[in-house]
């Protein structure tokens, strides 16, 4: 085993290899940029070595400069963990050179593996399974276009160096062909460097099922099951699940043995992971699924294979590198029970799933669930990485009992300071088709106005956030001191709920330490604090529980759902008010790349009218009305924070021209 390793990563994942390691007694040093120089992965390391500033470009893809600091340190292995360089060969190749061991594949099968289009022709040589489509080289637009006509609409555009969603379009006719390719090649051009697109035939009804596969120096491949990804928006998975709901042993057993079949076709060593459509129409069948790619590293949803089969991936990775044979046979392997991972991000769910930043000022986990994280509480999430904050990991003995685990855990998960998707993922736990595990890729865009509507919190919550601001549970004394002849103590707290432009007036009044009534439009509600560690509340006589979070006027409540509100100050709540449908604001930071409109030009109400890029993912911003462009404040190439302006359009009331 090693003495030392380096992990070229950061946050969640890097946080995870060090935990492993920890327990192996190996040693680790951690890369960072200026932007990570406080971050949880650093803090957790035995060493730290700074290799550049924030942008990925000058630092976590330096590669030059990591091997340097495991030189420099005298690490004798490198971990790329996901993302980054973990699936570049010629990184690899450098890594060896530099007479280090790469704690992964060699060059060649990752080279084999890398690009889709010759993967997919490699697999069909080896008799993998392959859905119909082109995988070959040309990028002539129209040549793509006869292909995709051929092939039969709706398709899929989706970048041959690509992953995670990237440079990915599905397109359900010919008239939108061109516009979609062009998005997806400058999309896997600005993430991958390549901007060449396969053309595959689109899946009415599919499912995302994947197979963990694991080899070693010496021949020898297994597979640890299956998982589906099937729950995705914007081609992007949210939650995991193993084993796959519906999969029976004969399916389990073709897809294994179609995995290790592409393993043992690369001569493959170290944890991967093949990937496969699956026509879910009429039931998993053993003829219904085909090779879609295949992941050459760990993936990020690897925790619900370990909690199935109670098996550690990171250490038989670092065994397996470090030249022992893979610790079990297949037969040696077995299912236990259920599991599911959900992924919290920071991302605005109501404007599309947009990344987001911001300081968290608060988060908290639940102690019962295994939450994989690289952010801590007053970290910061900013725009020049991936915006995950963790991953809440629960396991049962069926999936039922999963799930509701899972549920749980979600309801105590408390992030306050940036916008993130818990409230989505607790939706989701609820789907009655996600229950009955009638998953596949499409369930969160049918169910998308369930999923993401906006609501009105109660005014229970509106009384508890009410009685926050007024400082209760931030001092666990009463607020509202003070002496007031015959009648209680009161005040009135003007609350905004976050997303909403609406200030709620709600009235406290003290009866004693601990209680309060609280009047919200025509409700009165009797709220008594029992103990506000626990969260005990009584409202009304009846005992719920509520966790508060408070930060200057920022209060936040915790309960089945989380609720975000803004105390505004009311001699600045004009000032704030933004100007409507007259102007086109950046919905977060990131960069222009396309201004699609010109000062004069005539526009209809939801019109493309730019596009920018956040986190390597591209973002359509529309025409808020109809109306004529007046002023363009952003061109091309812009770098612009969350919330500029970007363009204006003529008033409402004057006269086009």
């Amino acid at each position: 085993m090693f003495k030392k390793i380096l992990i070229a990563n950061r946050g969640e994942i890097a946080c995870r290899i060090m935990r492993t390691a920890r327990s192996l007694g190996v040693s680790t040093v951690a890369v960072y940029s200026e932007a990570d120089a406080t971050s949880m992965h650093v803090a957790s390391a035995d060493e730290a070595v700074l290799i550049g500033p924030a942008p990925v470009s000058d630092s976590y893809l330096r590669g030059d400069r990591i091997i340097q600091a495991a030189l420099d340190t005298g690490a004798e292995a490198v971990h790329p963990g996901y993302g980054f360089l973990s699936e570049n060969p010629d990184f690899v190749s450098q890594v060896v050179a530099a007479g280090l061991r790469f704690i992964g594949p060699s060059a060649d099968a990752i080279r084999a593996m890398g690009l889709k289009d010759a993967a997919k022709n490699l697999m069909e040589e080896a008799g993998v399974p392959v859905v119909p489509g082109y995988h070959g080289g040309n990028r002539d637009p129209e040549f793509l276009l006869a292909v995709a006509e051929r092939t039969g609409f709706p398709v899929l555009i989706k970048a041959r160096a690509g992953g995670g969603g990237k440079g990915m379009r599905l397109v359900n006719s010919a008239d939108e062909f061109a516009a979609a390719l062009q998005g997806a090649q400058r999309e896997a051009e600005s993430s991958f460097g390549d901007s060449a697109c396969l053309i595959e035939k689109f899946v009415t009804a599919p499912r995302h099922i994947e197979i963990q596969v694991f080899g070693d120096d010496y021949g020898n491949v297994v597979h640890l099951f299956e998982r589906d990804c099937s729950l995705q928006r914007r081609h992007q998975k949210v939650i995991e699940e193993a084993p796959a709901p519906g999969m029976t042993e004969e399916m389990r057993c073709a897809m294994g043995e179609a995995a290790v079949k592409a393993c043992k076709a690369i001569n493959y060593s170290g944890a991967g992971t093949v990937e496969f459509i699956v026509d879910g129409s009429g039931g998993l069948q053993p003829d219904s699924f085909w090779f879609m790619e295949m992941n050459t590293r760990l993936q990020v949803e690897h925790p619900v294979t370990e909690a199935i089969t109670g098996q550690d991936l990171v250490a038989w990775q670092l065994h397996v590198a470090a030249g022992a044979p893979l610790p079990l046979t297949q037969s040696e392997l077995s299912i236990n029970g259920w599991a599911f991972e959900a992924r919290l991000y920071a991302e605005d769910v109501g404007k599309g799933f947009l990344p987001a930043t911001g300081t968290l000022h608060h988060l908290q986990f639940p102690s019962e669930a295994r939450i994989d994280t690289g952010i801590r509480q007053g970290d910061t999430i900013t725009p020049f990485y991936d915006p995950m904050i963790a991953k809440v990991i629960a396991h049962g003995q069926s999936r039922t009992m999963a799930l509701n685990q899972l549920h749980r855990a979600l309801n105590g998960t408390h992030a306050a300071g940036s916008v993130t998707n818990v409230n989505f993922l607790q939706a989701l736990c609820t789907n009655s088709d996600f229950v009955q595990g009638k998953v596949d890729t499409g369930l969160i865009e049918r169910h998308a106005d369930q999923l993401t509507a906006g609501k009105d919190p109660a005014t229970e919550t509106l009384a508890v956030a009410a009685i926050a601001a007024e400082g209760l549970f931030a001092t666990g004394k009463p607020p509202l001191s003070g002496f007031a002849l015959w009648q209680p103590l009161q005040r009135t707290v003007v609350l905004t709920a976050d997303g909403t432009d609406q200030p709620v007036e709600v009235t406290v009044a003290t009866i004693d330490a601990t209680t309060f009534d609280v009047t919200c439009g025509d409700a009165t509600h009797r709220v008594c604090v029992r103990d506000v560690a626990s969260g005990k509340i009584d409202i009304d006589g009846s005992s719920r529980r509520f966790f508060t979070a408070v930060d200057g006027v920022n209060v936040s409540v915790f309960a089945e759902t989380s609720w975000h509100f803004i105390v505004p100050d009311p001699l600045l709540r004009q000032a704030a008010e933004k100007a409507g449908g007259d102007h086109l604001f950046a919905p977060m930071p990131g960069q222009v790349n396309v201004v699609n409109v010109a000062p004069g030009d005539r526009v209809k109400h939801g019109d493309a009218l730019m596009v920018m890029e956040a986190m390597k993912m591209e973002h359509t911003l529309l025409a808020p009305r109809d109306g004529v462009i007046d002023e363009i404040l952003a061109a091309t190439g812009a770098q612009v924070e969350d919330g500029a302006l970007l363009l204006s359009l003529q008033p409402e009331d004057q006269p086009d021209h």
